[in-house]
């Protein structure tokens, strides 16, 4: 998501320190989770987190105010 445009093409995150056939692996159960999407474009697939995701984990990440 903290990539330009909010995607990143599975080239651009391969070296992770597992083989790409992990790393595929791990995108596609994510997707399959509805945490991602993706978008072939010629040889190679871009991955963005769904939007909604995004919403979600900023309000399970924003810190409520306590009362004094």
């Amino acid at each position: 998501a903290s990539h330009e445009g909010g995607e990143a093409c599975v080239c651009d995150i391969s070296d992770v320190g597992v083989s790409q056939p992990t790393v595929s692996h791990h995108l596609k159960k994510l997707k399959e989770a509805g945490l991602l999407t993706s978008e072939r474009r010629g040889t190679w697939v871009y991955y963005r987190v769904e939007p909604s995701v995004l919403a979600s984990m900023g309000k399970l990440l924003t810190i409520a105010p306590t009362a004094a």
